[in-house]
């Protein structure tokens, strides 16, 4: 008597419950989204390793496919080398192949959000917990990666040449013929940005899903930020999806196909966030000197080179890379199109009852942030040399590649340009018919309309 069965229970009690599952249920999901994750990047990085001809380092494939998830993981990978007591080598790279990272971080997103799909509404102590498992279980995974990220490579002077011989005559009389160049993984800072990726990763999926449910206290945020924050992601992977188009066209009809599509599978979001950022009037500070540099458009690579003789870095913008070829213009109206589109998405994404001038808000603080993060990580910085005596390097083996963008002019515009799209797409979205609203009871899921926005 006077016992109440959980199916007498209202509703809403029960949906505002404690998880519905056992702990060992939201461990195994977890587990499932980094496991997930982490393959994912894998795979993409030994494509990527394969077609850049990786796969024939001497005993050595593994660590550097373990050194590239980690770098797109946000970790940092230390270069060193040996060339003897009179000589030495110096290393450094700074870089994330953000493809691997894109895809990773796309998984891992998609994994993450899946289990909560299916509540009306979530608490906010499960959704803590959801997120605390994933997070312990990727520092822990990529705790272990970073083991196995650690490698030495011997490098050859000699190739055959008469030049390449008194290279080696005049190693040999260094002790310098046999230097080596090898990395590890710093696990400190490693672990420290890692932590970061994986809550921006997390953030940005509850950002961008207008499916998956907030906490009550949450769900007042489900209107300003989730319609521009979609528009945002889709707007990156547009570029992504344009620049992998032309890449195949590149690889199918201008030769060089399996170095081409080594630089889809690692660094095409490097690329074509820079498209981005130029085409809205952004810049880039660079240089590339000696004869290695890194997979990049010739043009960027000319841009960067300058006329050779300026210790001072170049300037990478929309007319510095339109001196070299004229086509660069075309980033200007793409930019615009692709800006506007997804400005006008986010519109009909809000409810009916946005004023104009919030459409501009929104959107234009999310193109602000949206840059501040995609901007930084283009960050290019590599650099080798061998040394005698602490004296130079030696010509045939020194190379620096430098590509820093100029984080907050490029912001600036992107919040300039995202009120003024985030204007035009608010007027535009105003002559096309939007049913319903988002209202507070329903669980941060949006507007329930027979379209389906």
């Amino acid at each position: 008597m006077g016992r109440v069965t959980s199916s007498r229970l209202p509703t809403s009690a029960r949906s505002a419950a404690p998880p519905a599952g056992p702990l060992a249920r939201v461990v195994l999901q977890a587990l499932a989204a980094v496991v997930a994750g982490f393959v994912a990047m894998g795979v993409v990085a030994g494509l990527g390793l394969w077609a850049a001809g990786a796969a024939d380092l001497p005993g050595g494939f593994a660590a550097v496919l373990a050194a590239v998830v980690v770098m797109a993981s946000g970790g940092k990978v230390q270069l060193s080398g040996d060339a003897g007591a009179l000589a030495g080598t110096q290393a450094e790279l700074t870089a994330m192949p953000l493809t691997v990272t894109l895809v990773g971080a796309l998984v891992t997103g998609f994994c993450f959000l899946r289990p909560l799909r299916h509540h009306a509404v979530t608490s906010t102590r499960e959704l803590l917990l959801r997120a605390a498992s994933v997070v312990v279980l990727w520092l822990a995974a990529l705790a272990g990666l970073s083991a196995l990220a650690r490698h030495d490579f011997p490098l050859t002077l000699g190739g055959g040449t008469s030049d390449d011989s008194l290279m080696d005559l005049f190693g040999d009389l260094l002790d310098a013929a046999n230097p080596t160049v090898g990395f590890r993984t710093d696990l400190g800072p490693t672990l420290f940005y890692g932590l970061l990726w994986i809550l921006g990763v997390l953030a940005v999926a509850l950002l961008v899903s207008r499916r998956t449910p907030l906490p009550p206290r949450l769900v007042r945020y489900h209107e300003p930020v989730r319609p521009a924050a979609f528009a945002m992601l889709l707007l990156l992977l547009a570029y992504v999806v344009v620049g992998l188009v032309i890449g195949i066209v590149v690889a199918a009809t201008k030769g060089h196909a399996a170095e081409t599509l080594a630089v889809l599978l690692l660094g095409l979001p490097n690329i074509t966030w820079l498209a981005l950022g130029v085409g809205i009037g952004g810049s880039w500070q660079g240089t590339a000197e000696g004869p290695f540099g890194l997979p990049m458009p010739q043009i960027l690579d000319a841009v960067l080179r300058g006329d050779g003789d300026s210790p001072d870095l170049s300037t990478v913008d929309l007319s510095s890379l339109a001196a070299q070829d004229a086509r660069a213009w075309w980033l200007l109206p793409v930019a615009a199109v692709l800006v506007l589109a997804v400005a006008f998405l986010a519109a009909v994404r809000s409810p009916a009852r946005t004023a104009l001038w919030q459409h501009s808000l929104h959107l234009g603080v999310a193109f602000a942030l949206t840059m501040l993060v995609a901007a930084p990580v283009t960050l290019v910085e590599a650099r080798f040399g061998l040394s005698v005596l602490g004296i130079g390097d030696l010509a045939s083996l020194g190379a620096r590649v430098v590509l820093r963008p100029d984080v907050w002019k490029t912001a600036g515009l992107a919040l300039l340009w995202g009120l003024a799209c985030g204007l035009v797409g608010g007027l535009l979205a105003s002559r096309v018919h939007r049913g319903g609203e988002v209202g507070t009871g329903d669980g941060g899921q949006g507007p329930q309309d027979p379209s389906g926005r």
